[in-house]
C-alpha cells in the first residue's frame, strides 16, 4: 500500500527536478562548477568553515514558528522531520528509519531511527515526536502550526521506537508535511534550539548572522564536512559583492543577471531553475483592488516577457497563475501585453485617468526591487502611477504579510515538494493569504481535492484551481526567478533543492 499511496500522492509533485546549469570558469566566462555527487567527495578535506550571505534576518529560531523562506533555508541545516526532501524532490527517511499507511490512507506508522540523537547528544523518543506533532497539528493547543496537518486526529505511541498517526480523513499529499521538524519535548520548558540536523545553533546575533557548528551526533556517517557555517546577514545586493570579491563572505546564492556576469571569472556560478513564484501581488481587499476589472487591466498592462528579460537575463520562467512550470498539473495561462485592453478595463471600472499606487517592496531583495521599478515604467502607459516604497525585511513580514496593511508589493512565494502549497494560501480563512483572495468555489475544490486519493482527480482539480486565479486576476504574476548562486573556486559538493534551503551538509573545500 506505502508505494501505491506514493504513487498517488508524486502525481503533482515535480517531475522535472531542478537541474544544475553551470557555467564555465575561464577567461571571461564562469567555469564548471566542482561535482557535487557524494561518491565524488571521497577524501574532500574535512574541516574548515564556510561564510554564506543571506538576504535577511531570521524571524523565529522555533522551527514550527519559522514564516519566512530565508529562515527556513537556514534552519534545514538544524532541524530534520521524520522525513526530509532530497536534491532530486523525493521525501526520504531521516528521523524515522521507515514508515508504512495502512489500506484506508488513515494510519501512518512511523519506525525512529535506531540510536538517533539530538544534537545535544540525547536520544529522540517517541516522545519528543508526539510533542512534535501533536504541536505542528494544534492537537496540543487547538491552534495548528501547519495547516495542513490539521487532519490529523491523534499521534499514538506504539512503543519506544513507534508511532502512529492517525488521520481525520485521507490525504495524499500529508507525508510532504510530516517533513515537520522534530524537537524535544522538554523545549516546551527549557527554550533550547536543538535538533537532529547537521549542524547545531552556535550563536545568533540580532541583524548580524547565525553561526552553527558541525553535529557531531549526526546520524549520517561522515557528514557534514564542515566544522563551521556562518550565515552571515548582507545588507544590499551591492555589499553582497563588496563582500564576495572582498573574500569574507563565500558563497552568495541571491545573484542578479549582471552580478552573474560580472563575477564569472573569478567565481564559479551555478545555475538552477527555482519554485519561488514572483508576482505584483494586490491586496484584494482594498480599493481599487477590490474590482476584479482594475487586476485584470494591470495584468495586460504589465509585459511579463520584458520583466525577464530585464531583471533575469532571460534565464527566468513567465507564469500566469500561482504554479511553477515544472509541476505536472501546471496550466500554462496568463494575460498578454495588452495595453488597450488594459486602458479599455480601467474605464469601465471608472478609472479612465488612471489612478496612484504604492508598491512595497523588501529593500533586501534586489530583484523585486529591480521588478518593482520595471512595472513602475509600465504601467505608466495606462495612465497609474506607482510609487515604490522600500522597507525592511521584518517591516515589510509585519506590515504586508502579517498585518496586509499594503496595496501592492512585489515579492517571491517559495513553493515545497507538493503543489498544493502554492495554492493553499488562496483559501478564504486561510492565515497566510495575505492578498484577502476569496472565492467560496475555489474554497470548496480545494478541500474537495485535499481528500482524494486519484491523482486524476487531483491533477485535473489544482488545474481548475489555477484558472480561477487567473480568471480572477489574484495576483499579477510575472517570472519563476532562476537561482543563481556565487561559490569560492576552492568549495565543492553544493545542491540544489526544488525547495528553498541552503544545504552545507555536502558542501566541503577542496584544498
Amino acid at each position: 500500500m506505502k508505494n501505491l499511496f506514493k504513487r498517488l500522492s508524486l502525481c503533482c509533485v515535480v517531475v522535472m527536478v531542478l537541474s544544475a546549469a553551470l557555467t564555465g570558469c575561464s577567461g571571461g566566462k564562469g567555469g564548471e562548477m566542482p561535482s557535487d555527487s557524494v561518491s565524488e567527495t571521497t577524501g574532500a578535506a574535512a574541516g574548515g568553515e564556510v561564510v554564506v550571505g543571506i538576504q535577511q534576518d531570521i524571524d523565529s529560531l522555533d522551527p514550527h514558528l519559522a514564516v519566512a523562506a530565508g529562515t527556513k533555508e537556514v534552519l534545514f541545516n538544524i532541524f530534520e522531520g521524520l522525513v526530509v526532501s532530497d536534491e532530486n524532490g523525493n521525501v526520504t527517511p531521516a528521523v524515522a528509519e521507515d514508515y508504512t499507511i495502512s489500506n484506508d490512507g488513515l494510519t501512518y506508522t512511523f519506525k525512529l531511527r535506531d540510536g538517533i540523537k539530538f544534537s545535544d547528544g540525547t536520544p529522540v523518543t517517541a516522545e519528543d515526536v508526539k510533542y512534535s506533532i501533536e504541536r505542528c497539528s494544534g492537537l496540543l493547543d487547538g491552534t495548528p502550526l501547519i495547516k495542513a496537518l490539521s487532519i490529523i486526529s491523534s499521534v499514538e505511541i506504539v512503543d519506544r521506537s513507534t508511532i502512529n498517526i492517525v488521520l481525520s480523513e485521507a490525504d495524499s499529499e500529508i507525508i510532504y508535511y510530516l517533513t515537520a521538524d522534530i524537537i524535544p519535548a522538554s523545549s516546551s520548558e527549557t527554550g533550547e534550539i536543538i535538533g537532529t540536523g547537521p549542524f547545531k545553533l552556535d550563536s545568533y546575533v540580532p541583524q548580524e548572522g547565525i553561526v552553527l557548528s558541525r553535529n557531531e551526533y549526526y546520524w549520517r556517517d561522515g557528514l557534514p564536512y564542515l566544522d563551521k557555517v556562518t550565515f552571515k546577514i548582507v545588507a544590499s545586493a551591492e555589499s553582497a559583492m563588496m563582500e564576495l570579491q572582498a573574500g569574507s563572505i563565500d558563497i552568495y546564492p541571491y545573484l542578479t543577471d549582471d552580478q552573474a556576469n560580472e563575477l564569472s571569472a573569478s567565481f564559479n556560478i551555478g545555475s538552477n531553475g527555482s519554485n519561488v513564484v514572483q508576482a505584483l501581488y494586490l491586496n484584494n481587499a482594498v480599493a481599487p483592488f477590490d474590482d476584479v476589472r482594475v487586476r485584470q487591466a494591470l495584468c495586460y498592462a504589465v509585459d511579463k516577457d520584458a520583466i525577464n528579460e530585464f531583471v533575469f537575463g532571460g534565464r527566468g520562467e513567465t507564469i500566469g497563475t500561482s504554479m511553477v512550470p515544472g509541476y505536472e498539473c501546471y496550466v500554462d495561462t496568463g494575460y498578454g501585453h495588452d495595453i488597450e485592453k488594459a486602458k479599455e478595463l480601467l474605464t469601465e471600472a471608472g478609472y479612465p485617468d488612471g489612478f496612484s499606487m504604492d508598491i512595497t517592496v523588501p529593500s533586501n531583495y534586489q530583484m523585486h526591487i529591480d521588478t518593482a521599478q520595471v512595472i513602475v515604467e509600465q504601467l505608466k502607459e495606462v495612465g497609474i502611477t506607482a510609487t515604490i516604497k522600500k522597507v525592511d525585511w521584518s517591516t515589510w513580514l509585519d506590515d504586508v504579510y502579517k498585518g496586509r496593511n499594503f496595496e501592492s508589493t512585489v515579492c517571491g512565494i517559495a513553493g515545497s515538494l507538493t503543489p498544493s502549497y502554492l495554492l493553499v494560501r488562496y483559501q478564504s480563512d486561510a492565515k497566510n493569504n495575505f492578498i484577502g483572495y476569496s472565492n467560496v468555489e475555489f474554497d470548496t475544490l480545494y478541500k474537495k481535492i485535499s481528500t482524494s486519493l486519484d491523482s486524476e482527480e487531483v491533477t485535473e482539480g489544482y488545474r481548475q484551481l489555477q484558472t480561477m486565479l487567473y480568471e480572477d486576476a489574484a495576483s499579477v504574476y510575472t517570472v519563476v526567478p532562476p537561482v543563481l548562486i556565487a561559490m569560492n573556486r576552492k568549495l565543492a559538493g553544493y545542491r540544489f533543492y526544488p525547495i528553498y534551503v541552503q544545504d552545507m551538509k555536502y558542501v566541503y573545500w577542496t584544498e
